[in-house]
């Protein structure tokens, strides 16, 4: 009898054990999330002081601190005329938009490659930053846009971007929002609004030719204080909303009737992540023009490093995809002095040779 009750007490014994080494296991696993996200939060605070430094102006990476937080607590960290005004007004509002940027199409590219449960989704590939810039050459060479005035070419990409999303969604829904539905029509979209705007470039004038191609190459020279309420309105709105779902986009990962048996709607989850995601990614392209490489790649370079979990990969996606757009953008105006390089050229050019290596060096795992 002695010997019959032994065996649960040490089965049941075993098991705590088993259960607290896989909860020591897991609360080590989340610290490295953590200090990962806290490294490239420092980086992106470092980098953002060192870019700003760099030109003709000389100013050292502690005076720029000093002259934002001055701009916060007047009078306490000493007076800068000129550099206040170069920093303040000319250089840190590009640095801010690259942040925003960046931080924006690295989460929706993470977020359209959960639920379409594919690794070349992005805004890119689904065909949203092609209907901006279909929108830009319609009103470059047509002069037609919502918006009369300097926002002319922002309100027209901003429409015709919603209006590509709205279409794939819609078309969609119409079949069931599978997500092969969804990649199959953006990528229908995507070649329909590229072909339509070389339609509109074959009979521009070369003033035209330039706004468009100029605009399709990606920049960050729109942004200025007066552009950023409507950007952070809908920052603080969309991004919540999408990190609430990181749960559900964990249990979608293994496939929409398991999630179903979960208690988790896979096609509402779909459409109501693509909606906003569709919503933030249009704000941002229509300030920064076609820049593709940022919210394909920086997922997957945060999912190599920390893995698949929705709820620490969205805010690393985000801050890398910063870290990434800010530094190309850097980059892109030192490297050829007075000559800026656009930003979608060269977050492309030194993005993918890195990303690249990472998978060659890694090439026996699976990060999918």
């Amino acid at each position: 009898m002695a010997g019959i009750l032994e065996n649960p007490v040490k089965g049941a014994l075993k098991s705590r054990t088993g259960n607290n080494a896989v909860r020591a296991a897991y609360h080590r696993y989340k610290w490295r999330k953590l200090c990962f996200m806290v490294f490239l939060l420092l980086m992106v605070a470092f980098l953002a002081g060192y870019i700003i430094t760099i030109g003709p102006l000389d100013i050292t990476v502690l005076d720029v601190y000093r002259i934002l937080l001055d701009r916060f607590f007047p009078g306490r960290f000493g007076t800068f005329e000129l550099p206040s005004q170069v920093v303040w007004n000319i250089r840190f509002p590009r640095i801010v938009g690259g942040i925003l940027a960046g931080f924006g199409l690295g989460i929706c590219g993470c977020v359209m490659q959960a639920v379409l449960k594919n690794p070349l989704a992005s805004p890119f590939t689904l065909g949203i930053s092609a209907g901006a810039h279909f929108g830009v050459a319609v009103a470059a060479v047509m002069g037609i846009g919502i918006i009369s005035g300097p926002y002319l070419l922002v309100g027209n990409a901003f429409l015709f971007a919603m209006l590509c999303s709205f279409f794939i969604i819609a078309l969609a829904s119409l079949k069931g929002a599978t997500s092969e539905t969804l990649i199959l029509a953006g990528i229908a979209v995507n070649y329909l609004f590229n072909a339509l705007s070389s339609l509109f470039q074959y009979f521009a004038t070369d003033e035209q030719l330039r706004v468009m191609v100029s605009w399709g190459m990606g920049d960050l020279s729109a942004f200025s204080w007066k552009n950023f309420p409507l950007l952070l309105g809908l920052f603080a709105l969309c991004t919540p909303l999408l990190y609430l779902k990181a749960n559900d986009l964990n249990l979608m990962a293994v496939g929409d009737e398991n999630a179903k048996s979960l208690g988790i709607d896979a096609n509402k989850v779909r459409m109501f992540s693509m909606v906003l995601a569709s919503l933030l990614v249009a704000t941002i392209v229509c300030f920064t023009g076609t820049i593709a490489f940022i919210g394909l790649v920086a997922p997957h370079m945060a999912r190599m490093v920390i893995g698949s979990d929705h709820k620490y990969l969205l805010p690393s996606s985000g801050i890398l995809g910063a870290l990434i757009l800010i530094s190309a953008d850097a980059i892109g105006m030192n490297i050829v002095r007075p000559t800026i390089i656009p930003t979608g050229i060269t977050s492309s050019l030194l993005g993918v040779p890195f990303f690249m290596y990472l998978i060659l060096k890694r090439k026996r795992k699976e990060f999918w």
